[in-house]
């Protein structure tokens, strides 16, 4: 499944959860993930991310398709990172 990963964040937590998410996902914005990675990679992500945040505060977004030939993606400006499947 294709995955994208959004969070508004502590500034305290942001060097942990962005170097987890580092291990499954692409970096591709200061705040924003994506990539291809199967369901129990989303679930083991989850579960992690779901330990690492202040649920008060932090807010984290995902989005998930079949696919990524199923998003449109249009890109402004100069792109941070060059998307590319980990897996």
């Amino acid at each position: 499944m294709y995955v994208i990963l959004a969070y508004d964040i502590g500034v305290e937590r942001i060097d942990i959860i962005r170097n987890f998410l580092k291990q499954y996902l692409n970096w591709v914005q200061n705040s924003v993930f994506e990539g291809e990675i199967t369901k129990a990679q989303l679930y083991k992500i989850q579960g992690k991310l779901k330990s690492l945040i202040d649920k008060e505060r932090d807010n984290i977004l995902i989005y998930t398709a079949r696919d990524q030939r199923f998003i449109n993606r249009l890109s402004l400006g100069t792109v941070k990172a060059e998307v590319d499947n980990i897996l």
